[in-house]
């Protein structure tokens, strides 16, 4: 378990609860906790997080409400100079990672790797297979980590992981990493309906770690 990270010397400890707020008044610049100038200075001092974000912001104001999410991580790569893209993927979504490398390969090197990567059985960890009586691989998301480190990319692109998986991938990954898709197997991979459905939302409310 990862240590618990305690707060610097002269800072002062703060719970916030910020879907609790009725104003937002901190997108037109107020300082709710002080956080102003500690910000600008971990930004100032490291010149890669810099440029980092501001490529961010770049593509953010120009293409805002116009690029799709596949559009604004190309832009976001090349803004931020990164030349070198890693595709780490769910078997699930193979069709789909296909065509989302080829594209990418138009503008940059792009180096895949799918979640069975090492074909590391279920059963040498002690794994319950999805489908019993087969032997079944288990995701390997350290493993997909490990490759696209060795291969040397710039930014990390996820598709479909599963839930869990996908953060230990970024654990793993020395670069900086995005989502393209978040796996949902019951809402088509579109996680947000979960709240925009108000029958899904009933459920849910009802009882959220409930058997389904």
């Amino acid at each position: 378990m990862a240590k618990k990270k305690t707060p610097r010397k002269g800072t002062k400890r703060v719970k916030p609860k910020c879907d609790r707020c009725n104003h937002y008044d901190c997108s037109d610049g107020k300082d709710c906790f002080d956080l102003q100038e500690e910000s600008l200075a971990l930004y100032n001092n490291d010149p890669e997080l810099l440029r980092t974000a501001k490529a961010a912001a770049r593509v953010e104001s120009r293409f805002y409400g116009a690029a799709t999410r596949l559009e604004e991580i190309a832009l976001f790569a090349k803004e931020a100079g990164f030349k070198h893209l890693g595709v780490a993927y769910c078997v699930g979504f193979k069709e789909e990672a296909r065509v989302v490398c080829d594209m990418l390969r138009a503008h940059f090197k792009v180096t895949s790797a799918c979640c069975k990567v090492g074909g590391v059985p279920k059963k040498a960890l002690g794994f319950p297979p999805v489908r019993k009586g087969r032997d079944e691989s288990i995701c390997n998301p350290v493993g997909q980590a490990e490759l696209l480190n060795r291969a040397g990319t710039h930014f990390n692109i996820i598709m479909g992981l599963c839930v869990g998986h996908d953060a230990l991938f970024q654990q793993a990954s020395k670069a900086l990493v995005t989502t393209f898709v978040a796996k949902d197997r019951v809402l088509a991979h579109n996680p947000i309906g979960a709240v925009h459905c108000s029958y899904v939302v009933r459920r849910l409310q009802e009882g959220l770690f409930a058997e389904a």
